[in-house]
């Protein structure tokens, strides 16, 4: 079963919130999946990010592949976290 990391959108129309989840390739986007990672809420005045990274980590290294957005974020929400802990 090839695995996914992507976004599941879950907002109102016009009010986007979106899940980042573990799913398998055939599932649609807002359908069944594997484990919810985190929340992506790009409605407040700054995006707000809420990765659970341990998870993610574990899943990319029993061969997940993030789409091209998913992947973006967690580079960023790396280097905020490297940032951080200097």
């Amino acid at each position: 079963m090839a695995v996914k990391i992507r976004l599941a959108r879950v907002g109102a129309k016009k009010r986007p919130f979106y899940r980042v989840v573990a799913t398998d390739v055939r599932s649609p986007r807002d359908g069944r999946f594997l484990e919810k990672l985190g929340t992506i809420n790009p409605n407040t005045e700054v995006a707000t990010v809420d990765l659970n990274m341990p998870r993610i980590e574990y899943w990319l290294s029993h061969g997940a592949l993030p789409t091209q957005t998913m992947a973006r974020i967690i580079r960023s929400e790396k280097k905020k976290a490297a940032g951080a802990a200097t």
